[in-house]
């Protein structure tokens, strides 16, 4: 599954850092109260009605608790203040964040999955799940699927996709709901091996995401360029400038949601250094205020 990018770049799509930063943790503390809450019942229930699957999905439920500590500690230090170490400030927090959710991910789709084989290898200990577990399933799968189309509603409003990757971890967890809840129902019919195959399947999904997640913030923190279509909606912004007659060799580079700039601006030969600085200037603010850009560095050709 591919992650979602955003591509607008208008001025009326601009989001300030600080909305973003509200955003996050209004979304996020929603979620933390929702898995919470399904974690303690699915990992209750799932013991006393001796359903793995449900089990799984409740540990999946914990995960998705530990992930949202460390979505709040990432959106609290990406926003602070650039200081002398962190020159262009701390954006990357959140590139850092989305990777150990991934990490989250893969450790707990190996255990599940390694947990789940050896349950299926032993098939003939399978008890028999009760029938109480069927609606503590369908419950989280209900829930789990609302607070994703809540959290990813918030992600694209403010277009980050730290809170986009936390909103397909818990589409994730509906989808894995509904595979545990139909594992459970095929052990309630007689084929008791059902249950551990459905958290054998939840496993196997939540290493799929898991991987995609980390690959995705690792390529951004090895400096990944910003999409086709923004780089282009930038580049047409500088050319719109006064005074710019060209643009050359744009660069970008990923600072968590934001982008780092860097060009060659093409200017008249015959104007002063002054005038030419205050193109340049000019340029800079058209860019920042029009896109999701923290800085830019502009390189002067007289032409």
């Amino acid at each position: 599954m591919l992650l979602p990018h955003f591509d607008d770049t208008h001025d009326d799509d601009f989001i300030h850092p600080e909305q973003r930063a509200q955003a996050a943790s209004k979304s996020t503390w929603v979620s933390v109260v929702i898995n919470l809450c399904l974690s303690i019942l699915q990992i209750v229930i799932g013991l006393f009605s001796k359903s793995q699957g449900l089990v799984a999905d409740g540990i999946h439920s914990l995960s998705d608790l530990i992930a949202d500590f460390i979505v709040l500690i990432a959106n609290h230090f990406s926003h602070q203040d650039p200081d002398d170490d962190h020159p262009f400030g701390h954006y990357r927090f959140e590139n850092a964040a989305s990777l150990m959710l991934g990490l989250i991910l893969l450790g707990v789709g190996v255990g599940m999955s390694i947990s789940a084989i050896h349950k299926i290898m032993h098939h003939e200990d399978i008890p028999q799940v009760h029938s109480i577990a069927i609606y503590v399933a369908a419950t989280a799968l209900i829930a789990k699927e609302l607070l994703f189309r809540y959290m990813l509603r918030i992600a694209k409003q403010v277009k980050s996709s730290m809170l986009v990757a936390n909103a397909w971890h818990a589409r994730s967890d509906a989808a894995s709901s509904l595979v545990v809840m139909i594992g459970i129902i095929g052990n309630l019919m007689g084929y008791p091996i059902l249950d551990p195959i459905a958290a054998l399947m939840v496993g196997c999904m939540i290493l799929k995401m898991g991987s995609e997640f980390a690959w995705e913030a690792l390529s951004d923190l090895m400096d990944r360029a910003a999409d086709d279509s923004e780089v282009q909606a930038i580049r047409q912004t500088f050319l719109s400038t006064a005074g710019v007659s060209g643009v050359h060799n744009i660069r970008s580079r990923k600072m968590g949601d934001m982008i780092i700039v860097d060009a060659h601006i093409e200017v008249d030969g015959s104007l002063s250094v002054r005038e030419g600085h205050d193109i340049a200037v000019n340029v800079r603010n058209q860019i920042m205020q029009k896109h999701r850009v923290i800085d830019v560095i502009t390189h002067i050709d007289p032409v």
